[in-house]
């Protein structure tokens, strides 16, 4: 099986005006960039984890008017999160919550071409342990 392991994980999202998206990883999310190729960018989330960006006119798949995708990022502080998003004029989806059937604290936000993403935090202990990066 070691032969199958895989060692990191990459989410790739088509945009139609990729300066846009770039702007929004690098200027608000703060993402490192890993490896530009000009018509596809890749950045580090996390140790092993990356969001590349790709020029839908170049890349394998195309923007759709509506997605159906949402990407969560775990963290630390969610409130902190959240005013920093705020303040950078980011859409926001929802306010914190706390979901009845969902043990986390999370919040949702929209980037410019409409890609949704949850900020959460696990509140179980146990569970909150198996998603911290090695």
């Amino acid at each position: 099986m070691n032969e199958l392991a895989i060692q990191s994980q990459i989410t790739f999202l088509y945009y139609r005006d990729l300066d846009r998206a770039a702007c929004f990883y690098e200027d608000v999310l703060k993402f490192p960039i890993c490896d530009d190729q000009q018509s596809a960018k890749i950045y580090r989330v996390s140790s092993n984890s990356f969001i590349g960006i790709v020029d839908e006119r170049k890349g394998h798949c195309r923007a759709q008017e509506m997605n159906a995708v949402l990407i969560t990022f775990v963290v630390n502080d969610v409130d902190e999160w959240y005013e920093y998003l705020k303040n950078c004029g980011v859409k926001l989806l929802s306010e914190i919550q706390e979901p009845e059937f969902f043990p986390v604290r999370c919040f949702f936000f929209e980037d410019p071409e409409g890609y949704q993403y949850e900020v959460q935090k696990f509140l179980q202990p146990e569970t909150a342990k198996k998603f911290v990066g090695e």
